[in-house]
């Protein structure tokens, strides 16, 4: 009996994670896995591209967890610099570029498994196109802005724009300023990271400007300017003029869905694919898709939404791949934790920002408390805020958001757990968790503003 034909469009983190889990599964006699990147690279770590161009990991290949010939030592058909450029569902068959030899051929598959990732947004400006004007979205990103700042001299001003401030604006800020560059970030919001709301944004902004990085809010670009040579010299704004040696795209990623979108797949209100609870392409028995090109459900919202990060890929790929396989997976959805920092600084998130609650018809209270990620009295204690969001009346949590130093981000995890777990602030505030003066006060910050949020509830229904 012939092997079915598993076909992967995209070597990262879903695509090559579901082909790794099935092959564990079957195989080879009982399952063929052809895979298809267009790109140099397979199975990396994009989230860690800021911290390669900073200089804070060494090699570009450190950020790579497996490579093309691990994957085919595995029997897994890996065509690099390949791109699929369209998709017969009908058929069953895609149509592959050879990148390097031009030649295009199609490959038939009984399964497929759709992992075509994210792509930077860029407006459709003048100069966007310019020499110095970089996205950071893949390793081929990552080297041609590195390539570009070594060409740079070395002597006279050294300045950076950064068009962006969420979570790849402000780590490419502090990429680049490590790099000894002059940073200024244009963020057309009313606060940087417009994942918080703009009250504990006002805090990363402050901490920002401190650490010597200037930010602009309220300044939408409208155009790049450059110099005879065609590089980048200015970037220009509805609020003024900026100058730029080089400028750094952190606008964010948009669900690199063409390919399926011409196909006739169905796509949700964010742009990304829709599947099921398997990953299965809703209305489509034999193909898969994960990573960022899918929209997943909010746990707390009760909509999908798109959320490009690297966890939810392995996970999306981790199911696929089992559910291929002969076994059995389901991807329930996301509370939509995140967490990042600009140098000392850490900021995170998990559930819905105020205006989130909003938009889904939630009342709700707030409470905001200031703390400190150790005991008081303990050497290096430093400040932390944290904001807590609950449902009114029920007392539900909604939502965390977390900004500080001294190992602030992580304790954001506590929440995401009782966001999980449809948790009350009340029943927050009973948690067993780890004290020692080293690690956190005898109240730790978390359960300090479940406390207050508490009180905020009983004072609403009073």
């Amino acid at each position: 009996m012939a092997a079915e034909r598993l076909v992967v469009i995209g070597g990262d983190a879903a695509g090559m994670s579901a082909a790794s889990q099935a092959r564990r599964l079957k195989g080879p006699d009982a399952l063929e896995i052809v895979a298809f990147e267009r790109g140099h690279f397979t199975s990396y770590s994009a989230c860690g591209i800021p911290y390669w161009v900073s200089g804070d990991v060494e090699a570009r290949d450190d950020l790579i967890a497996r490579t093309p010939e691990e994957h085919r030592e595995r029997d897994i058909d890996l065509r690099m610099r390949t791109e699929v450029t369209e998709l017969d569902v009908a058929g069953q068959r895609v149509k592959a570029l050879d990148r390097e030899s031009g030649e295009t051929y199609w490959t038939g598959f009984d399964k497929l498994v759709i992992a075509t990732g994210a792509r930077p947004v860029r407006p459709a400006l003048p100069g966007m196109d310019a020499a110095g004007v970089h996205g950071v979205q893949t390793l081929d990103d990552g080297q041609a802005l590195l390539d570009s700042l070594d060409a740079l001299r070395s002597e006279g001003p050294r300045r950076a724009v950064v068009v962006g401030a969420g979570y790849i604006g402000v780590e490419m800020a502090e990429a680049m300023l490590k790099r000894g560059f002059e940073v200024t970030v244009l963020n057309r919001g009313e606060q940087p990271m417009a994942t918080l709301d703009a009250d504990m944004g006002r805090l990363v902004h402050e901490a920002m400007d401190g650490l010597g990085i200037t930010t602009v809010n309220g300044a939408a670009v409208t155009k790049i300017l450059t110099g005879p040579d065609g590089r980048v010299t200015e970037v220009a704004t509805d609020a003024g003029t900026y100058p730029a040696d080089v400028v750094v795209l952190g606008i964010g990623v948009e669900p690199e869905t063409g390919l399926a979108r011409d196909a006739g797949l169905p796509v949700g209100p964010h742009g990304g694919l829709l599947t099921d609870l398997a990953m299965r392409v809703v209305g489509h028995d034999n193909i898969w898709a994960g990573g960022d090109c899918v929209e997943v459900l909010d746990l707390v919202a009760g909509r999908t939404r798109h959320i490009a990060l690297g966890t939810h890929a392995n996970k999306h790929g981790q199911v696929i791949g089992s559910n291929i396989g002969g076994g059995y997976g389901t991807f329930p959805g996301v509370v939509g934790t995140a967490v990042s920092k600009v140098c000392d600084l850490e900021i995170a998130r998990t559930g819905l920002r105020e205006k989130d609650a909003r938009a889904v018809g939630l009342r709700y209270v707030t409470a905001t408390i200031e703390s400190t990620g150790r005991a008081g009295y303990y050497p290096g204690a430093k400040p932390m805020t944290v904001k807590m969001i609950a449902e009114l009346r029920t007392g539900r949590l909604l939502g965390v958001q977390i900004v500080g130093r001294d190992g602030a981000a992580k304790r954001v995890d506590v929440a995401a757990v009782a966001l999980t777990a449809g948790m009350t602030v009340e029943q927050m505030t009973a948690l067993d968790l780890g004290y020692a003066p080293p690690f956190s006060p005898v109240w730790d910050p978390v359960l300090v503003a479940a406390r207050k949020t508490v009180a905020a509830v009983r004072g609403a229904g009073s």
